[in-house]
């Protein structure tokens, strides 16, 4: 992990990877809308089908950081493979609790998300920086 203020290291975002669910593309558009746009500075991805795979840089990558899980649905894999990567959920997020605040945002389609499901995305990724800045504060204290 690359150091940001104060020599911390950035949190980890880690998202669904439920291909072909319009839930799991509404984290993979959250965590984007995060890292890239959001909070790049302090804040990077950490694909899980990397962790899913055994892959050791995203494994070790996951170690030693606070970790922000994206779920998609009630299996919630990517907070159950964060686990077993050794790493530490320090929040995870659903995407049918943020729908539950935000029933004006009713997401469809897979590939490409219509207007309810990138503002899901995009109410989700504002409630993940607000974690990521409360993260940050509790680490610095």
């Amino acid at each position: 992990m690359q150091p940001v203020g104060n020599g911390q290291a950035k949190i980890v975002v880690v998202p669904c990877s439920g291909i072909g669910k319009t839930y799991g593309t509404v984290t993979r558009e959250a965590a984007y809308i995060v890292v890239e746009e959001l909070a790049p500075e302090t804040t990077c991805i950490v694909p899980l089908s990397l962790l899913v795979l055994g892959d050791e840089e995203a494994q070790a990558a996951v170690r030693g950081v606070p970790v922000v899980t994206l779920d998609g649905c009630k299996l919630a894999c990517a907070t159950v493979n964060v686990g077993e990567a050794g790493g530490h959920v320090a929040r995870e997020f659903t995407v049918l609790d943020c729908y539950r605040r935000n029933r004006q945002c009713k997401p469809k389609g897979i590939a490409e998300l219509n207007e309810g499901g990138q503002a899901l995305a995009q109410a989700l990724a504002e409630e993940v920086v607000q974690a990521v800045a409360e993260i940050f504060e509790t680490r610095q204290d």
